[in-house]
């Protein structure tokens, strides 16, 4: 299934991590942890970042590692060369005994994504990407994204109906079809293989939610943006407001600028 010489061995990472979670999802201490503003901090968290950064380290010692578990790798000026990493991306339904959640590493070379892995470990789901090479899940290529106009096809969110911003997308567009699914990765990995077409977020996002999960969808020909249609460029801060993604770039484009406008 390889495409680059790291495709496989990064494959190999998250998944071997995703059995691991699956495996400490039966232990409470795993499941035990704290509440950091709006973000649920579980001790499995802090033990699929050593776990993946160990293997990580393991394929190239001289590629670091940046993690939302560790503080000191997000205060450093950013390598040009560097593993960005989401140990659980969904950890709420980690926690809570729900399938959405996934384990995920981008390489970001510069200011770009280059190889993405994203595993979800109940359902055994692994996609993977290369830039200017396509996406895959499970090691078969996926097909290119159809077009999918405003209003067309299936909008996705992490609640049971449309609430907030997806409620006003809903409600503006159309969308005659709706899925609930957990983790952001989760859902932009969904409409790259076309389970859905549209999600829209304005809650704070960070560049580990969507490094991996956004090139996969890129090379199956979506789009992802931030909440004001802006490319998420991998400078500076980690941290933004709000994405749309999309498995038809122009749609994706056309709902940025009506909630820029609104």
């Amino acid at each position: 299934m390889s495409d680059h010489p790291l495709t496989d061995a990064v494959a190999e990472a998250v998944t071997e991590v995703g059995g691991l979670l699956r495996v400490w999802r039966d232990d409470a201490e795993a499941r035990r942890g704290v509440w950091e503003g709006s973000q649920f901090k579980a001790e499995a968290d802090a033990r699929a970042h050593r776990a993946l950064s160990e293997r990580l380290t393991a394929i190239d010692a001289d590629i670091p590692v940046i993690s939302e578990e560790d503080p000191e790798s997000l205060r450093r000026e950013r390598p040009s060369r560097y593993w960005l990493i989401d140990p659980i991306d969904g950890t709420a339904s980690y926690v809570h005994g729900f399938p959405g959640y996934v384990t995920q590493a981008a390489l970001v070379i510069g200011d770009r994504p280059e190889i993405a892995a994203v595993f979800a470990p109940e359902t055994g789901a692994l996609y993977t990407a290369v830039r200017g090479r396509g996406a895959r899940r499970d090691g078969r290529p996926l097909p290119p994204l159809p077009a999918a106009p405003p209003g067309y096809g299936v909008l996705t969110d992490n609640t049971p109906e449309p609430h907030g911003i997806a409620a006003r997308v809903h409600g503006r567009f159309g969308y005659d079809a709706y899925l609930e699914s957990g983790s952001i990765s989760l859902k932009l990995c969904l409409i790259a293989e076309g389970a859905a077409h549209l999600f829209v977020k304005d809650v704070p996002v960070r560049d580990w939610d969507v490094a991996a999960p956004g090139l996969v969808l890129e090379e199956a020909g979506g789009l992802l943006t931030r909440l004001d249609g802006t490319p998420f460029d991998y400078r500076g801060g980690y941290e933004h407001t709000g994405l749309v993604g999309g498995a038809d770039p122009s749609t994706c484009r056309t709902v940025a600028r009506w909630l820029a406008a609104g």
